[in-house]
C-alpha cells in the first residue's frame, strides 16, 4: 500500500531525504521552483559525481496562476496556442526574470546565501541540470529517485508538492510514494519524453548566472558600487527632472550647468507637487533660475506669472520680465492686501524673498495664501535663508500652497519614534503624514526629509567642488561664461577695524555708553509697553468693563508679552553696539512713548496699542525703530507706508517729554487713529503707570549721563572715515549696518566730511534698485544708462535692503555693527561675492573695540542671563536671540581667522542635488558605472572598514558613544519612499539622519571589500523591521481620539498589557487588536462598540465582544484579495571596525 504524505500527519520532506541518501541520481518535475528551497536537499546531491546519469535533472513547468488559467481558457479572443522559437525564447526570458525577482523578495539569511551558492556550484559541476518545459503548462509534481537496487531500483513520489519550503513541509499537500516497478518505469518514460521534447529548453547556465549576479554571489561587490547605487536611487527625482524638462532657447548659454540642473530639478518638484522653494545661498543666481523656471511653465503649460517681491526689488524684476519675455505682472508685496482680492487669475505665483512671509497670522500672508488657494496656482519661492533656526518658518512658507492636512506620503519619523504613534495622535489630533504633523517636530532629520520634497538648495562650496574648474596657474576655482570669460570664486578675507575706548577718559563717548551702569539700567527695565499682558486688570474687571473688541486685543497682548520684551531688550543693546547716535535716539523715543502712555492714563484716555508683531522688532526684516513716533501699529501691513521715521527730538527733561507726549497723542487721535488698537486705562492695573514712570526716569538718567552725541568725537566713525579716505580712497565700498538710524547718521556725517559719491539705502528708500544700479552698473548691465558722474562709490545700507541686489562691482564689505548671528555676516559677504565678481579677494571689515572683544562678549552674556532669568525668550524663541552663544565667532573675527566667513556646509544642500552630484561625479570619472550601477540587482551588499567620515564626526558631536560598526540599509518602502537605516552591531539604530547615513556610506573607488559581518543579514533584517514599522500607513487611520476605533484600540492595548502572563492572556485578543490597528471598522461594529462604550462596558467584556465580532467577521473591513505592497531592499553596506580604524577613530 502506498504511503500518503499530507504534510500534516506525515511529512514528505523526511521521506524524500531518506530516499536521496541512498540514491545516485534523480529526476524531478515541478510546476514552481523556489531557488532558496533547494538548500533542503542540496547536501544529498553534493555526493553525486555529476554529468549524465549521475545528477539531478529538474524539469520546471510554466505553471500559471488559477485566475490566469481561467482567463486564458475563457478568453473571447481565442489565440493559436502553438509554440514557435520566438515564443519559446520569450517564455524563457520571462522565467529567468521570475527567478531574478525571487531573489529580491524578503530579507536574505546566511543559510539562504550558502544554499544559493551551493546550487550555483552544483549547476556548474553538472550535478544539477535544469530545463524549462514550454510546449504547454505543466502542473505535474513528480520526484523520481534512482538507486543501485536490483529489486527496487526506482522510488517515486507523486502528488501536489512543488520544490518549495511550503510545498515540502509547511502547507497541506497530498502526495503518495510509488514503489511499483512498472508504475515507476512508466513515470520515468513520461519524464524522459518531456525532458527530450523539442520545446524543453535548458536553463541551467541562466540560473547559475542569475545567482552569481545576485546578492548571493561569491565574488564581492566593491563598496564604492554600493555607495554609488545609493546615490543613484536617491537622485531619481533629480534625474527625472533633468530628462523631463528643457531650458527655453531665450536663455541660450546664460545659465551655468549648476543653474540648469537646479532649474530642471525645481521644475520636477513644481510639476509633481505644485510648489518649490529655490534656496541656493546668496550669489548663485536664484533670480535668473526662477525666471527660467517660470518660462518653462509659461511655454509648456500656457501659464501666466504673478511675481510678488519686496518693493525694493520691483524694478529689478520688471527688468527681468522684459528681458526674458515673461508673461508676468510684478507686484510689490506691500500692495497685496489691496490688489490681490480683485486681481485676475495667475496660475503661477513667484514669491521672492519668501522668508519674509513667516508670520501666518499677518494680513499679507493671508491675502497671498487665499489668492493661491482660490486660483489653484503653482508656487515658486526664492530665499537664501528659508528658515532662521525655527522650522515653523519653513512650514509657514509651504502652507501658502500645501494644505496643513494634505497627505504628503511621509511622516516625521524621528518624532513618532520618540512619542509613539498613538500618543502623537492623542496629543495633536492631526494626520501623521501631514504638514501639521511635521510642525510638531523639532528634529532636523524630520524637516530635512520634508524639504526633500520641495527644496532645491546648493551652497557655494558645493558649486566650487562639483561644477567649477581649476586654474592650473593659480589654483583658483572658476566658472566659464557663454563668451568664454571666467568668473572666479574669490577668497573671503576677514579684517578688523579697531576703534579705541578709553574708560579712564570721562569725555570718551563710547566709554560712557559701555559703562556698567548703562548696561545694568537696560537689564533692569520693566518694559511694560512690551509686556502689557502682565498688567491686565483682574478678570472680574475685564468682564464688567471690556467690550468684545477690547477682549480680543487683550487676549493678543497675553500671547505676545515675553517675546516682545526679549526683542526690545536685545534691540536696545544691538543699537548700543551699532553706534552712539542710534542708541541715544532709541532711548529718547522709548522715553517719549512711555510718556505718551502716561499722558493717556493721567487724562483717562484710551492707550494707543502699537504692534504686537515680534517680527517688527527683528532687525533681520525691519530696520526702523518701532519706538519712533511715526512707527505705527500696522507698519508691515499698511499699504501707504511711505512716511520717514526721521524726526528731530531734542528732549532732555521730564517736562520736555510730557509736553511733546501730549502733542503726539493728539496727533495719533486725529490723524492715525485707525493705525492703533485702543484700550482704556481701566482695563489695566495701577502698576502699569508706576513701571512706565520708573523706566522713563532710569533712561532719562542714561541720557543725561551720555549727553548729546558729538559726531566730531565719534571714534568709531573716525575709523570708518579713515578706511574710506586713506585705506580705500578710490575703491567701491559697501557699509552694512542693522539700523536705518545708523545709515542716516553715517550718510549725513560722511557727506559733511566731503564724501559725495555716496548714498544711504534703508527699507524706507523709494527706489533702492536705482541706487544699486548706480553703485554697481557693470554687474547689472546698466553702463549705458548710468553716467560716470552719477555713479556711486560708497553705499551705506541696512541688511533689509541688501536682499536680491547685484553689488559685485564692489569687493569691500564693511560691517559697521556686528549682527548677533554670524550667518548674517556671511550673507553680507555674499552680496558682493556673486557670480561675475572679478576681484581675487572679498575684503570684509568688522568694527570691534581696540581693547579686545571681551567687552562685547561680556555685554552679550549679561543680556542672555537677564533674558533667561525673566524667561523672556524661551524654547524655540531662543532663535530670535540668534547665535548669541557663539562667542567663538566674535573672537575669530577679531583674530581675522580666514575661514570664519566661508560659513556654508554641504549638509545644507538638498538631498536630491547632493545625491545626483555624487552620481554625476562618479560617471564622469568612470563612464562604465552608467551601465554597471543600474544593472546591480536589489539586495546586493558589500562590506568595508570604518573610516573617519563626516558622518562619524557628526555622530561624535551628538555624543554617540559607539563606533557605528554594523550595517547601512537602503530600502524602498511599500509606499514608494526611500528610507535609510544605520544599525549597529547590537541591532540598535545609530541615527535616523538620511544625510548622515549617505555620508557614512561614502568611500573611494579603490576601497577594498572585506568579508561580511557574520550578523550582516540579521542586522539588515533589523533595519528593515525598523523602517517597515515606521512606515505602516495604517497608524494614522485610527481616527479621532473620541472615535470608537481609537478608544477601543487604546483600551484593549492597555488591557492586553495588564493581563499578559496571566490566565486571561489571549492570542485571539492580540489578533483582534492588530486587525483594529490595520483595518477600518465595519459600520455595524462602530455602532455596536459606540453603544457599549457609552454604557460603560468593562475592559474584559469589551475584549470578549471584540473577539466575538472578529470570529464572526463582523469587526473589520479586510480586503484579502488586495495585493499588499512589499518593501524592497535596494542594497546594504557593512561597516567593520578594524584595529587600524579603532586607533584613529577618536574624534
Amino acid at each position: 500500500m502506498p504511503r500518503i504524505f499530507d504534510n500534516i500527519e506525515q511529512q514528505i520532506l523526511p521521506a524524500l531525504r531518506e530516499t536521496l541518501e541512498v540514491a545516485n541520481r534523480a529526476d524531478f518535475c515541478v510546476g514552481y521552483f523556489n531557488l532558496r528551497g533547494w538548500k533542503q536537499l542540496d547536501s544529498y546531491i553534493e555526493q553525486w559525481a555529476g554529468g549524465e546519469g549521475k545528477c539531478c535533472r529538474l524539469l520546471v513547468g510554466m505553471q500559471k496562476l488559477p485566475e490566469e488559467e481561467l482567463r486564458t481558457a475563457m478568453s473571447l479572443a481565442r489565440r493559436n496556442g502553438g509554440m514557435d522559437n520566438q515564443t519559446a525564447l520569450r517564455f524563457k526570458r520571462k522565467l529567468a526574470e521570475e527567478f531574478r525577482d525571487q531573489l529580491t523578495i524578503g530579507v536574505p539569511t546566511n543559510e539562504d546565501e550558502a544554499g544559493l551558492r551551493r546550487l550555483a556550484a552544483q549547476i556548474k559541476a553538472k550535478q544539477v541540470d535544469v530545463k524549462l518545459f514550454l510546449r504547454h503548462p505543466l502542473h505535474a509534481k513528480l520526484y523520481l529517485l534512482f538507486r543501485s537496487d536490483p529489486i527496487n531500483p526506482t522510488i517515486g513520489y507523486l502528488g501536489s508538492s512543488n520544490l518549495t519550503l511550503a510545498g515540502l513541509s509547511q502547507q497541506g499537500e497530498l502526495n503518495v510514494d510509488v514503489l511499483d516497478h512498472d508504475a515507476c518505469q512508466k513515470l520515468a518514460n513520461w519524464f524522459e519524453a518531456r525532458w527530450n521534447d523539442r520545446w524543453c529548453m535548458d536553463i541551467s547556465d541562466e540560473l547559475a548566472r542569475i545567482i552569481e549576479e545576485s546578492w548571493a554571489r561569491e565574488k564581492p561587490i566593491p563598496p564604492y558600487h554600493i555607495y554609488i547605487k545609493m546615490a543613484y536611487h536617491l537622485s531619481q527625482e533629480a534625474r527625472a527632472g533633468l530628462s523631463e524638462f528643457r531650458i527655453p532657447r531665450d536663455f541660450g548659454q546664460k545659465l551655468f550647468e549648476f543653474q540648469t540642473a537646479a532649474v530642471k530639478i525645481a521644475a520636477h518638484h513644481l510639476n509633481k507637487r505644485g510648489g518649490v522653494l529655490i534656496g541656493d545661498v546668496v550669489g548663485l543666481g536664484k533670480t535668473l533660475m526662477a525666471t527660467a523656471l517660470a518660462r518653462i511653465f509659461e511655454d509648456d503649460h500656457g501659464l501666466e506669472t504673478l511675481i510678488l517681491c519686496p518693493k525694493n526689488l520691483v524694478k529689478m524684476w520688471e527688468d527681468y520680465r522684459d528681458q526674458y519675455r515673461l508673461r508676468a505682472k510684478v507686484l510689490s508685496i506691500n500692495m497685496v492686501i489691496r490688489e490681490l482680492p480683485n486681481l485676475r487669475r495667475y496660475r503661477l505665483v513667484l514669491i521672492d524673498e519668501s522668508h519674509n512671509l513667516r508670520n501666518r497670522e499677518g494680513k499679507r500672508y493671508r491675502a497671498i495664501q487665499e489668492y493661491i488657494q482660490e486660483n489653484e496656482s503653482k508656487v515658486i519661492m526664492l530665499s537664501a535663508t528659508p528658515y532662521n533656526k525655527i522650522y515653523l518658518d519653513l512650514s509657514n512658507q509651504l502652507r501658502l500652497f500645501v494644505p496643513e492636512d494634505k497627505d504628503l506620503g511621509i511622516r516625521p519619523e524621528r518624532l513618532l519614534r520618540e512619542l509613539g504613534e498613538a500618543e502623537f495622535i492623542r496629543r495633536h489630533q492631526c494626520p501623521v503624514r501631514s504638514l501639521a504633523a511635521f510642525e510638531k517636530s523639532e528634529y532636523a532629520d524630520d524637516w530635512r526629509e520634508l524639504m526633500r520634497l520641495y527644496l532645491v538648495r546648493r551652497t557655494r562650496s558645493f558649486i566650487q567642488e562639483n561644477y567649477a574648474e581649476t586654474d592650473s596657474a593659480t589654483g583658483r576655482k572658476f566658472l566659464t561664461f557663454e563668451d568664454g570669460a571666467r568668473s572666479y570664486f574669490p577668497a573671503r578675507l576677514p579684517r578688523t577695524v579697531k576703534f579705541k575706548i578709553d574708560e579712564k577718559n570721562p569725555a570718551d563717548q563710547y566709554a560712557r555708553l559701555y559703562a556698567s551702569d548703562v548696561v545694568d539700567t537696560i537689564n533692569a527695565l520693566n518694559l511694560p509697553r512690551y509686556g502689557l499682558g502682565n498688567y491686565v486688570a483682574a478678570q472680574n474687571v475685564i468682564l464688567r468693563h471690556a467690550t468684545m473688541e477690547e477682549k480680543r486685543v487683550l487676549d493678543n497682548l497675553s500671547r505676545a508679552g515675553k517675546r516682545l520684551m526679549g526683542f526690545c531688550r536685545t534691540n536696545l543693546f544691538k543699537r548700543l553696539e551699532s553706534g552712539g547716535q542710534a542708541f541715544l535716539q532709541s532711548i529718547e523715543r522709548h522715553i517719549l512713548r512711555n510718556y505718551i502712555f502716561l499722558h493717556a492714563i493721567e487724562q483717562g484716555q484710551p492707550l494707543p496699542i502699537g504692534t504686537q508683531d515680534a517680527g517688527l522688532l527683528d532687525s533681520r526684516v525691519y530696520d526702523e525703530d518701532v519706538d519712533a513716533v511715526s512707527a505705527t501699529a500696522d507698519i508691515f501691513d499698511d499699504d501707504n507706508d511711505n512716511e520717514s521715521s526721521t524726526e528731530t527730538i531734542a528732549l532732555r527733561t521730564e517736562d520736555d517729554f510730557k509736553n511733546r507726549a501730549a502733542d503726539v497723542y493728539a496727533e495719533y487721535v486725529i490723524q492715525h487713529k485707525h493705525r492703533f488698537k485702543w484700550l482704556r486705562p481701566v482695563l489695566f492695573v495701577k502698576t502699569l503707570a508706576k513701571d512706565l514712570r520708573s523706566d522713563a526716569n532710569a533712561l532719562l538718567k542714561v541720557l543725561q549721563k551720555c549727553g548729546e552725541w558729538d559726531a566730531s568725537k565719534d571714534a568709531k566713525f573716525d575709523a570708518l572715515f579713515n578706511l574710506l579716505t586713506n585705506k580705500h580712497p578710490k575703491e567701491k565700498v559697501i557699509v552694512f549696518t542693522q539700523f536705518a538710524d545708523t545709515v542716516r547718521y553715517l550718510e549725513a556725517q560722511l557727506k559733511a566730511r566731503g564724501i559725495f559719491k555716496l548714498a544711504g539705502v534703508t527699507g524706507d528708500s523709494p527706489d533702492p534698485t536705482a541706487l544699486a544700479w548706480r553703485f554697481s552698473p557693470v554687474s547689472n548691465n546698466k553702463c549705458d544708462q548710468i553716467k560716470p558722474e552719477e555713479e556711486l562709490r560708497v553705499l551705506v545700507a541696512t541688511d533689509v535692503l541688501s536682499e536680491g541686489q547685484n553689488l559685485q562691482d564692489c569687493f569691500i564689505v564693511v560691517n559697521y555693527d556686528l549682527p548677533w548671528a554670524i550667518i548674517r555676516l556671511i550673507q553680507r559677504a555674499g552680496r558682493v561675492d556673486r557670480i561675475g565678481q572679478q576681484a581675487e579677494n572679498i575684503i570684509c571689515y568688522s568694527f570691534l573695540p581696540a581693547d579686545g572683544v571681551e567687552r562685547i562678549i561680556r555685554l552679550r552674556a549679561r543680556v542672555r542671563q537677564r533674558l533667561q532669568e525673566n524667561a523672556e525668550v524661551v524654547g524655540t524663541d531662543e532663535a530670535f536671540f540668534e547665535d548669541d552663544r557663539n562667542d567663538q565667532a566674535v573672537l575669530d573675527l577679531y583674530n581675522e581667522k580666514a575661514s570664519i566667513l566661508d560659513g556654508d556646509t554641504d549638509t545644507e544642500v538638498d538631498m536630491a542635488s547632493y545625491a545626483y552630484q555624487i552620481w554625476k561625479n562618479a560617471i564622469a570619472a568612470d563612464p562604465s558605472l552608467q551601465k554597471i550601477i543600474p544593472e546591480l540587482p536589489p539586495v546586493v551588499y558589500s562590506t568595508r572598514a570604518m573610516t573617519r567620515t563626516p558622518a562619524l564626526l557628526n555622530l561624535k558631536r551628538r555624543e554617540y558613544e559607539g563606533e557605528g560598526e554594523g550595517v547601512l540599509v537602503y530600502l524602498c518602502t511599500a509606499e514608494g519612499n526611500d528610507a535609510l537605516a544605520w544599525i549597529d552591531k547590537d541591532g540598535k539604530s545609530v541615527t535616523e539622519s538620511q544625510f548622515t547615513i549617505l555620508q557614512a556610506a561614502e568611500c573611494q573607488p579603490d576601497t577594498p571589500a572585506l568579508p561580511r559581518l557574520e550578523k550582516h543579514h540579521e542586522l539588515v533584517q533589523k533595519g528593515v523591521e525598523l523602517i517597515v514599522e515606521e512606515e505602516k500607513s495604517v497608524g494614522g487611520q485610527l481616527g479621532r481620539p473620541s472615535g470608537a476605533r481609537f478608544r477601543v484600540y487604546e483600551r484593549l492595548k492597555r488591557y492586553a498589557i495588564e493581563v499578559k502572563g496571566t490566565l486571561f492572556e489571549s492570542q485571539e485578543l492580540l489578533k483582534a487588536i492588530d486587525d483594529i490597528y490595520r483595518y477600518p471598522l465595519r459600520q455595524s461594529a462602530i455602532d455596536t462598540l459606540n453603544r457599549q462604550l457609552r454604557s460603560g462596558i468593562s475592559d474584559e467584556t469589551l475584549a470578549h465582544l471584540v473577539i466575538a465580532l472578529r470570529d464572526e467577521d463582523r469587526l473589520c473591513l479586510i480586503h484579502e484579495d488586495e495585493q499588499e505592497q512589499e518593501p524592497r531592499i535596494i542594497c546594504s553596506m557593512g561597516l567593520i571596525q578594524t584595529s587600524e580604524v579603532s586607533e584613529t577613530s577618536e574624534v
